[in-house]
């Protein structure tokens, strides 16, 4: 069973860059990651709030410090595809083009770093090891992208709710309990199914004893086994 792992626009006017920060980071003289906090802004969202939209300007991008970020596209017919959740530590809204192909909005309630794509340029330029670690993370992402294709379009209702179970287990750290801050149907707009599906499917892993449900936002593992199994008929 295909099994995904952990990855890798603030609409208001930015703020300038104060230029000692720019200085700072562009010294060589730190980390990586820790001259990349330099030149980033911190921002936070409550639940439901639209970080970016469809259309705007992606002048920017973002850092998960804590909270989950939908990304997701409304489709011509009026349905929504949700194509990543991002976690604490996971990159997004690193686009190629001038304008947003997809809007990102918090789950919960959410802290970001925001980072100006021209500040970033100029750091990158600087810092090798800052334009290998968002090499890397792009091509997490561009994996996870090859998986989900596979998820979508080859898996049974019953193999993509297990894969989504044990990819959240895996990505947060997680044994045997698991908060989930998204919805049944941010759930099954993520996965491509009915919300009816998929409250159908956990209810048959739940009756199979491979998963609790004390309530809807979190998930308990009593037998990882039984799960794979379960998602592999």
């Amino acid at each position: 069973m295909y099994r995904q792992r952990g990855n890798v626009g603030y609409r208001n006017e930015f703020g300038e860059l104060g230029a000692d920060s720019i200085t700072i980071a562009q010294t060589g003289q730190l980390d990586a990651l820790v001259a990349l906090e330099h030149i980033g802004t911190r921002v936070s969202f409550s639940r439901n709030d639209e970080i970016y939209a469809e259309g705007d300007g992606s002048d920017c991008w973002y850092k998960v410090i804590s909270g989950t970020v939908r990304v997701c596209k409304l489709l011509a017919d009026g349905r929504r595809h949700i194509a990543e959740f991002c976690l604490s530590g996971d990159c997004f809204g690193i686009d190629s083009t001038s304008e947003r192909s997809y809007s990102a909005e918090a789950v919960d309630n959410v802290i970001v770093m925001r980072y100006r794509r021209r500040a970033t340029e100029q750091l990158l330029d600087q810092n090798p090891a800052l334009a290998r670690h968002l090499r890397d993370a792009m091509l997490r992402d561009l994996a996870n992208a090859h998986g989900r294709t596979l998820l979508l379009g080859r898996m049974t209702a019953s193999e993509r709710v297990a894969a989504f179970l044990l990819e959240m287990f895996e990505r947060r750290d997680r044994r045997k309990a698991l908060d989930l801050p998204m919805s049944r149907n941010d759930i099954a707009d993520y996965l491509g199914l009915t919300i009816e599906t998929v409250c159908r499917v956990l209810s048959i892993f739940k009756r199979g004893g491979a998963i609790a449900i004390p309530n809807p936002h979190r998930i308990e593992l009593l037998d990882r086994n039984a799960l794979e199994t379960m998602g592999d008929a």
